[in-house]
């Protein structure tokens, strides 16, 4: 009997359509998931054909304004739509992604923190978005194409746009953006096109003199000031007007200033000749100008010879014969006149522990001859000509203690070891414990790291820290000098540091909540954001961990250990195992970028559950960024990464922005860590 061979065949064929259309035709688990995500978010639109809110085959089955390559999604086109709601979270996880046009359409919210970093075409303008421009741009290598104009964008430009050589357009156009253009943009040496028109921006636009490409630029109707540089004058398009231009004669280029001449022909005498007069012009004004210095300098001299301020003639004729503490005038902290305090520099921003940030008020802290300090009311302090201490220009130093040796001692058992909080490599740190019951913590700084010049050094630090306030800081209450010890006083919390929260508690603690630790996260985020872009000149903190993190009765973070940076580096401290950034190998490589990675470690804290750096564990564990950072982006692998003390009590979104913040914090290259504001913004959408 012959065998009927043809049902077999078909069932063959079948079954093996089927397997080819699971193997090769289905799209990645991944970008299923960001997909779904975003329609969700976009309130499931209609108008999508094939798009679904949980599973199916974006590659396999033609989603609407969807191409692929492979199993991977490499294109959305989906512009002019009449799509609503926002973009999710997601769509950082398309690794593939290179084209994404969501333009004239009534999409809102934030753009998302995390997008693809392999895009080379980005255009979501005629929307409604707000919040600012993502900072993940600035790893966008290949990006070609920025179009996020006609949007309601709002505040600074960060300076996100070193390392972006393919830019050849940027349209920001018709948004709310503020500040001053990013120094970066320097950088962009493709940029051909770039509309900022219709916004707020103000400074000058110097930064874009020397792009040797761009004929193309729009900054009508905002707020720039200075001149129009001589090198964008000759470019093909170029409107500029609805600003505050200065008017006169535009000052030379700063020295060292590439000069790029549109209109060169090859031939070289004019400029030459321009040159040699130019430079006959500037050595004859520079010599009139040292000859008026040197007899202003003069008579000077002469006339403060005979009049030297009151108060140190005073301190001067009283004490001829004792050792003087008393600082000399150069010396005084008359923080209105910053250039007179430029000792030692913290690595990153020209600051020193000397140099106090520029707050409210005036007070000066000097010695005399007692072992204790002496607050000078502004009125005794002799006002530089051009900073006059005024109540709104002046630090405050007003509510800060003086403490006597006797009274600390007394209040920490003399300083018992069963009084003793923390110790590290600038000295310990005690339990205070008053009659009246006050408590405080005395953080004791080691003699040795003071130097000779002991009293003075320490009266700059004390002014420096004393004038620093935010409701996310630890504040400091007083200080004492006595007997060549140093000590500074603060507020004392009973919940204790977020390390104790986190790595300490029994088991009949109540853990953090997610939404409690988002709140530290953000409080703590806005603390570095004073120090870093509030302070006048700004600090670097270079002690930021989660033992230094405080918590008050109300559980809000308190950052402590500010202002002590100049210690930092000259004892090369290291943070602790695990909080350093991977440039920190080199002390004076530090920067507030270095900030931003030691808080990345912080909020992988508050994620996991985890110390930064935990010997017990496997080899491949035991460093917390190191262990984290590749599953950070996998969602199959974050829900395990969360701290199991949370129970599963978390929105899976929330962690996943959460993460996606992480990752950019604790980035190898420190030029690709965003700035803390940007931090802070990304994590207020969160709380």
């Amino acid at each position: 009997m012959a065998l009927n061979l043809q049902p077999i065949i078909l069932i063959f064929i079948a079954c093996f359509g089927i397997f080819t259309y699971v193997v090769f035709a289905k799209t990645d688990s991944q970008d299923v998931s960001a997909l779904n995500d975003a329609y969700k978010s976009m309130n499931s639109p209609s108008k999508l054909k094939g798009w679904s809110s949980s599973g199916g085959d974006p590659c396999g089955d033609s989603w609407d304004g969807i191409t692929c390559k492979g199993s991977s999604v490499t294109e959305i086109k989906v512009s002019g739509r009449g799509l609503s709601g926002s973009l999710g979270y997601q769509l950082g996880n398309l690794k593939s992604l290179t084209y994404l046009d969501v333009s004239k359409n009534n999409l809102n919210g934030n753009l998302p923190y995390q997008l693809p970093d392999k895009l080379t075409y980005l255009d979501g303008s005629e929307n409604d978005f707000n919040g600012n421009v993502p900072y993940s741009v600035s790893l966008m290598n290949d990006l070609s194409y920025l179009n996020l104009g006609r949007n309601n964008l709002n505040g600074e430009l960060s300076d996100m746009f070193q390392k972006l050589p393919k830019l050849e357009t940027i349209d920001l156009s018709s948004n709310q953006l503020t500040g001053k253009l990013p120094q970066s943009f320097a950088n962009l040496t493709g940029l051909k096109t770039l509309h900022l028109q219709d916004n707020q921006f103000k400074g000058s636009i110097n930064a874009l003199r020397d792009l040797p490409q761009i004929d193309d630029v729009n900054v009508a109707n905002n707020q720039f000031t200075g001149w129009i540089p001589n090198e964008l004058k000759n470019i093909g398009n170029l409107e500029t007007g609805g600003n505050k231009w200065s008017s006169g004669r535009a000052p030379s280029p700063p020295p060292g200033t590439r000069h790029i001449d549109r209109n060169s022909s090859g031939g070289g005498g004019g400029s030459s000749k321009a040159l040699t007069l130019g430079v006959i012009i500037a050595v004859s004004c520079i010599g009139g100008l040292i000859l008026i210095a040197g007899v202003i300098a003069l008579f000077s001299r002469r006339k403060n010879s005979h009049h030297s301020s009151h108060f140190f003639d005073e301190e001067k004729g009283s004490n001829r014969n004792k050792p003087l503490f008393t600082p000399q005038s150069s010396q005084m902290l008359q923080f209105d006149n910053m250039e007179e305090f430029k000792g030692q520099k913290t690595v990153d921003s020209n600051t020193s522990l000397e140099t106090k940030p520029s707050v409210k008020r005036t007070s000066s802290v000097s010695f005399k001859n007692s072992p204790t300090f002496h607050l000078i009311p502004s009125t005794q302090v002799a006002a530089t000509p051009d900073h006059s201490s005024t109540p709104e220009n002046s630090p405050d130093t007003r509510g800060v203690k003086v403490f006597s040796l006797t009274d600390l001692q007394n209040s920490a058992s003399c300083f018992s070891p069963n009084r003793l909080l923390g110790e590290g490599t600038i000295g310990r740190v005690y339990k205070a414990k008053f009659q009246d019951g006050r408590k405080y913590a005395v953080k004791e700084i080691d003699s040795s790291l003071l130097g000779k010049g002991n009293p003075e050094e320490f009266s700059h630090i004390v002014s420096s820290i004393s004038s620093i306030h935010h409701k996310n800081m630890a504040e400091l209450v007083g200080y004492c000098s006595e007997q060549g010890r140093n000590m500074l006083v603060y507020e004392y919390f009973t919940s204790g540091s977020l390390h104790r929260f986190l790595h300490l508690s029994d088991d009949f603690s109540k853990p953090l909540t997610w939404n409690t630790r988002i709140r530290i996260a953000l409080g703590t985020a806005q603390a570095i954001e004073y120090l870093h872009e509030t302070c006048s000149p700004p600090l670097v903190h270079k002690n930021i961990k989660s033992s230094n993190i405080l918590l008050d009765n109300e559980l809000n973070p308190r950052l402590s250990d500010y202002g002590l940076a100049n210690f930092h580096h000259r004892t090369s401290q290291n943070l602790g195992v695990g909080y350093n950034a991977p440039e920190c190998t080199d002390p004076s490589a530090y920067t507030q970028k270095s900030d931003v990675y030691s808080f990345g470690v912080v909020m992988l804290e508050l994620l996991t559950g985890r110390t930064p750096y935990d010997s017990e564990r496997p080899k491949a564990e035991q460093s917390l960024v190191r262990w984290a950072k590749p599953q950070l982006k996998d969602m199959d692998t974050l829900d395990e990464m969360v701290d199991p003390a949370l129970c599963g009590l978390y929105a899976p979104e929330s962690v996943s922005a959460f993460a996606d913040i992480v990752s950019i914090c604790v980035m190898t290259e420190p030029g690709l860590r965003p700035p803390v504001s940007n931090v802070v913004e990304a994590l207020k959408r969160l709380v």
